[in-house]
C-alpha cells in the first residue's frame, strides 16, 4: 500500500498482523538517535519470515516496515501502560528494553511530535487492520486476528528467569472463544518447546482493542522467545545480534506456527456450535 505499510491480501477468515517487523528509521528521527543498531534492537527479528506460510493458508497479512522505536503499533494511542506496576515501553519508546536511552540527551519526541507520529504511521496501520477484518467478517460471519510477535528470551528489566518458547496471548480469556484457545493451546503442544497461556504477556492493544467474540473477531497474540528459532546469545551484543536467519534452525517452530494458523481457520470455518 505504501513504502511502510504492507498488506498482502487473502481470502481465508484470518488476518496474520506483523507490528514490530519493520527496521525503517525515517532521516528525522534516526539524526537524534543514540544508534541505529540500539533503535532496531527489540525488533522482533524475522517473525514475518517465521510465518511465511501464512499467505499459501489463504490469510491476509498487514506488517509495518516502520521501526517500533518510531511509534509502537501495538501500544495503547492515549499513551496509558498496558501493564500498570510493570515495566514496559511508550507509544513511541524513549528507552530499549534493557533501559538504555535511545535518543540523545535533549532530542527525545515531546507531545505534538508524538501526535504527528501516531497520526502518520499508527493510524493508517489500524486502519488497513480494520478494513481487512471487517471485510473477511462480512464475507465469513467470523474472523480471527492472529498478532505475530517475538523476544529475547531473557529480558531481566521486563521479566524475571527465561521465557517459555511460545506465549500465547487471549487477554485473560476476554479476546477470543475457549474454543480458539483451547485449539491454540493443543496445536503447540510439542516436546521441543515449552508454552503458557496468558503468563507475562496477555496480548497488547491489538488484541485488546480487536479482540470482541460477541461480534465473532477473535484476537489472540503469539509472542515467542528468540531461542526458539535463533542461536540466541547469552548477552546480545553489537558485534551477535541480531543472529542470521537460518531456515533449517527455525523449520521447527514454523512447523508449530503452521499448526497454528490451521487451528485459527479451522475455528473461523466452524462457524456454528462452537464456544
Amino acid at each position: 500500500m505504501s513504502e511502510w505499510l504492507e498488506v498482502e491480501r487473502g481470502d481465508a477468515p484470518l488476518v496474520v498482523s506483523f507490528p514490530h517487523t519493520g527496521t525503517q528509521l525515517p532521516a528525522p528521527v534516526a539524526d537524534r538517535l543514540v544508534s541505529p543498531w540500539l533503535a532496531r534492537k527489540d525488533a522482533d527479528w524475522y517473525v514475518d519470515r517465521l510465518y511465511a506460510m501464512a499467505l499459501a493458508l489463504g490469510a491476509t497479512t498487514v506488517r509495518t516496515d516502520i521501526s517500533r522505536t518510531v511509534i509502537d503499533v501495538n501500544r495503547d494511542p492515549s499513551g496509558a501502560s498496558l501493564y500498570p506496576g510493570q515495566n514496559t515501553t511508550e507509544l513511541c519508546p524513549t528507552h530499549t528494553f534493557d533501559g538504555e536511552p535511545l535518543y540523545r540527551e535533549g532530542e527525545a519526541p515531546q507531545a505534538a511530535e508524538i501526535a504527528a507520529r501516531r497520526a502518520q504511521y499508527f493510524e493508517p496501520y489500524h486502519a488497513a487492520l480494520s478494513a481487512e477484518l471487517e471485510r473477511l467478517r462480512a464475507e465469513h460471519g467470523r474472523v480471527v486476528l492472529y498478532d505475530a510477535h517475538s523476544i529475547r528470551s531473557r529480558v531481566p528489566r521486563l521479566f524475571e528467569g527465561e521465557l517459555a518458547h511460545l506465549n500465547l496471548g487471549t487477554n485473560r480469556g476476554a479476546s477470543c472463544a475457549p474454543a480458539l484457545r483451547r485449539a491454540l493451546e493443543q496445536a503447540c503442544e510439542s516436546p521441543s518447546f515449552t508454552r503458557v497461556t496468558d503468563g507475562r504477556f496477555v496480548g497488547g492493544w491489538t488484541t485488546r482493542h480487536y479482540g470482541c467474540p460477541e461480534r465473532d473477531v477473535h484476537a489472540v497474540q503469539m509472542e515467542l522467545a528468540c531461542r526458539s528459532y535463533l542461536n540466541e546469545p547469552a548477552v546480545p551484543g553489537y558485534g551477535n545480534w541480531p543472529p542470521p536467519f537460518e531456515p533449517a534452525r527455525a523449520a521447527p517452530l514454523s512447523q508449530v506456527l503452521q499448526r497454528a494458523l490451521s487451528a485459527c481457520l479451522d475455528f473461523a470455518h466452524a462457524t456454528t456450535g462452537v464456544a
